[in-house]
């Protein structure tokens, strides 16, 4: 967690220290519960890790599932209203700023929430639904409905989304 606060002190021009990252950020302290829940998780303590999530989202409003894989350096700017899914996959270096659904769009079994890879970006408010793939260096607007899988290094806006150049 500590190189995730330094990531974000490099990122954030709001963050005046790394004590003032580490200590008032609630995407920071929401993936750190998200690493317990998911710990306990994948060692088959499945209520546990729903208890700590749960009180994670009322302390943080940022409400992630056990299950969801997550990368290295991930900033979820402001957190509130973030939901990500039982079987999202966000990778290392990603920006996730307030409001940003990482969701599915019907209950099937197997993967069903979007993989989010290295170093994208996705603006406030964004829902982003499926078993789709945002590909590494994209961008999706702020209060982008994405619904098809993003290239590399595109920008999607919109709803539903488009690439635009």
């Amino acid at each position: 967690m500590f190189a995730t606060a330094k990531a974000i002190l490099k990122q954030d021009p709001a963050a005046h220290s790394l004590m003032m990252v580490i200590l008032t950020y609630p995407g920071l302290h929401a993936l750190g519960y998200h690493r317990l829940a998911h710990w306990l998780h994948l060692h088959k303590q499945y209520l546990l890790g729903a208890i700590i999530a749960r009180l994670a989202a009322k302390r943080t409003g940022v409400t992630i599932a056990p299950g969801a894989q997550i990368g290295q350096r991930v900033f979820i700017d402001h957190g509130i209203g973030v939901v990500i899914g039982e079987t999202a996959v966000i990778e290392d270096d990603v920006t996730i700023l307030h409001g940003v659904t990482i969701g599915a769009r019907n209950i099937t079994s197997g993967r069903r929430h979007p993989h989010i890879k290295h170093h994208s970006f996705i603006g406030a408010h964004a829902q982003i639904l499926g078993p789709i793939t945002i590909a590494s260096y994209s961008k999706i607007g702020a209060n982008a409905v994405v619904l098809n899988d993003v290239p590399a290094h595109a920008t999607a806006v919109g709803n539903p989304a488009r690439i635009v150049k």
